[in-house]
């Protein structure tokens, strides 16, 4: 059962790969290529140089990709190396061989759906357990050695890519490669944490017994119970009284259910949610594998 289940898995990421490689190749040489777009990361920083120099995109590819799958390999591991090494020859290859046809010269179309597709393709790529873009390798290993976030770390990357194009291209070029990007950045996203991104609740309410009996026996979720005060109003700072704080851990689209059900429960309930990125053990469903 366990052998079948990794040859699943491994069908499973091979197949996202394939995808991903397609998507992006399409979003490069349909849309940004033939029109002298940009984006941003890896990706956008071998456009820029292809468009400087005239050297081919998917050697460029390999070369700007390279010391980061050797990063990778050490901070990820060796699988991790090894699919990443198969996208980036995969897009190199499709970019070389596979003819595409140009399916709009309109600015805008170019940098909407040219960012749609390559944001596709990364984010397949990404749950297929590798990536052609080496940006988030890159911001992973500076993250280390700086006080900056990830996303402060690729948005400077960018910033810097934006500002080339603008000062060797042209500004318009710029703008569009902003829009390219945001759009490919968006879609990675979304690709990634899928539409049932995970959802942290907290719930502050008098009658939290049925709250939790709620969340529990209706909706098979598990609950954290922290032990709280209530009160402390402006009029009546001394009077409080003690009170379960409740979290729980649902998806996106349980969110207006679990909302819906309080408000019945006691409408004066305080509530609020947050993204969660990540999650492991638990009761939570495990729904993105990488």
């Amino acid at each position: 059962m366990i052998k079948q289940q990794t040859k699943a898995s491994v069908a499973q990421d091979v197949i996202f790969l394939l995808f991903g490689i397609l998507s992006a190749s399409i979003g490069l040489k349909s849309f940004l290529v033939p029109n002298h777009f940009l984006d941003g990361g890896i990706t956008g920083l071998s456009l820029l140089v292809s468009e400087m120099l005239g050297w081919h995109l998917g050697l460029l590819l390999l070369i700007f990709n390279l010391p980061f799958i050797i990063i990778g390999y050490k901070l990820a591991g060796k699988m991790f190396a090894l699919r990443t090494t198969i996208a980036v020859i995969g897009v190199a290859i499709c970019l070389q061989y596979l003819q595409y046809p140009q399916l709009t010269h309109d600015k805008l179309l170019v940098a909407v759906f040219g960012g749609f597709f390559v944001g596709l393709g990364i984010g397949l790529s990404m749950r297929g357990g590798g990536t052609f873009d080496g940006i988030e390798v890159l911001a992973l290993f500076t993250l280390k050695r700086t006080g900056f976030s990830i996303t402060e770390i690729i948005l400077g990357f960018d910033i810097i890519i934006f500002i080339i194009a603008g000062f060797y291209l042209n500004i318009e070029t710029a703008l569009y490669a902003m829009l390219t990007y945001f759009v490919a950045s968006q879609t990675t996203k979304y690709v990634i944490d899928g539409i049932e991104a995970y959802t942290g609740v907290t719930i502050i309410s008098g009658e939290s017994e049925a709250i939790k009996a709620f969340l529990v026996l209706k909706m098979n979720k598990g609950i954290t119970v922290y032990k709280g005060e209530r009160g402390f109003m402006k009029d009546s700072y001394e009077q409080s009284k003690e009170c379960d704080v409740v979290f729980t851990v649902i998806t996106r689209l349980e969110v207006r259910r679990l909302k819906k059900a309080i408000y019945q429960i006691d409408p004066t309930a305080f509530v609020f949610t947050h993204t969660i990125k990540e999650t492991s053990g638990g009761l939570v469903k495990k729904i993105v594998k990488h």
